[in-house]
């Protein structure tokens, strides 16, 4: 099996390799275009974006809170628990500032996309709003836009496929629980029994279609996000005299020519774009999905609001687990990585229980995001 598995790991890297370069113009390169089109206005209109996000709405669909909870759902989740982990050990402490600016100019793809989400989309009989990347594309593009959005429906379903947060769930379990103490079945079976119990939780919750899904993210989605925000602000309080120097590392090895970083210098800006928007998923297009079904009328309104995801997600709480994990050192230990890395940073640093706590997140986040 571990054979097997090696194998496809290697031909799947061969395949990404080429295809980085490829993300990195089009995401960098797309990003760039519409903040010089737009001249970075929609930055800077981040308080009225905060004021949209709790103004009150009278129409159909869902609101604009439990638009962006719901996105939240599916990007504050293992992207910035166990993702930002893996960057970090992948390519040290410097990929976290090419990671904050691509989560900036996320921002203004998120802007931009959720806009066309709310403009360009189509009702049902009942009223009901039909949005997202498949509907503006057809709608906006006369000639390509019907053969763009099949081609965005069927890509997406192998970009959305929750095999990554299953299995990290699952291993944050086995190492946290350890429950071949109680029964000793392998870990095998016991990845086995979990992805069984995620597939009938999450079940419930699917089956009662998106506004059942918005309905529980919207409610668990804040609680975890602030008690993660919580444990983390009282671990670099407590680690205060750590924080600058982290700081200054940080900034100096993102500019390091001399990176072993595989691709050098480029292959750090790589990979802090690759981490940055599988953490916020800037340009994948989940968030018009769930945007374009909100309450709004005026699409500038809800890409605002939009906009605040890559902010709470990469520049918040993926900083917040960066810090962490350079602070404790544990990402100079070679045998750890991903979610075990950030499992023992928060041991390292919160009683001793840290990883506990940390489990509970990610069971409720990881269901939030199945």
């Amino acid at each position: 099996m571990s054979h097997w598995t090696s194998s496809l790991e290697n031909v799947l890297s061969l395949l990404i390799q080429p295809l980085e370069w490829v993300m990195l113009i089009a995401v960098l390169g797309g990003g760039f275009f519409l903040f010089f089109h737009s001249r970075g206005v929609p930055l800077l209109k981040f308080k009225m974006a905060f004021q949209l996000l709790f103004q009150k709405e009278k129409n159909k669909g869902i609101s604009r809170f439990q638009a962006l909870s719901a996105v939240l759902a599916a990007t504050v989740g293992l992207g910035n628990i166990s993702g930002v982990a893996i960057a970090i050990h992948m390519g040290g402490p410097g990929v976290l500032v090419w990671m904050w600016l691509t989560a900036l100019i996320g921002m203004v793809i998120k802007f931009y996309s959720c806009t066309l989400a709310v403009q360009l989309r189509q009702f049902e009989n009942n009223g009901e709003p039909l949005g997202g990347p498949m509907y503006y594309m057809e709608m906006g593009i006369k000639k390509w836009g019907k053969p763009l959005a099949v081609w965005f429906s069927i890509a997406g379903l192998f970009g959305v496929l929750p095999a990554f947060t299953a299995n990290q769930l699952t291993q944050t379990f086995i190492n946290v629980v350890q429950p071949d103490t109680f029964f000793l079945l392998g870990a095998f079976q016991w990845k086995f029994i979990m992805g069984f119990l995620l597939s009938v939780a999450s079940s419930f919750v699917i089956f009662g279609g998106l506004k059942s899904i918005v309905r529980v993210t919207s409610n668990l989605v804040p609680a975890m996000v602030g008690l993660y925000f919580l444990m983390g602000i009282f671990i670099l309080f407590s680690n205060s005299e750590q924080v600058f120097p982290t700081f200054k590392l940080i900034f100096t090895e993102a500019l390091n020519f001399k990176t072993a970083v595989t691709g050098g210098f480029w292959g750090l800006v790589i990979l802090g774009v690759r981490r940055a928007v599988f953490s916020n998923e800037s340009g994948v297009g989940n968030a018009p999905m769930y945007h374009g079904q909100s309450q709004s009328t005026r699409g500038t309104d809800e890409g605002l609001v939009a906009m605040l995801g890559p902010f709470f997600d990469t520049v918040l709480v993926c900083s917040i687990t960066g810090l962490i994990v350079i602070i404790s050192g544990a990402y100079l230990l070679p045998n750890l990585n991903g979610i075990v890395l950030t499992l023992e940073a928060f041991r390292r640093l919160f009683f001793g229980i840290g990883d506990q706590l940390l489990l509970l997140m990610v069971f409720v986040l990881t269901l939030s995001i199945l």
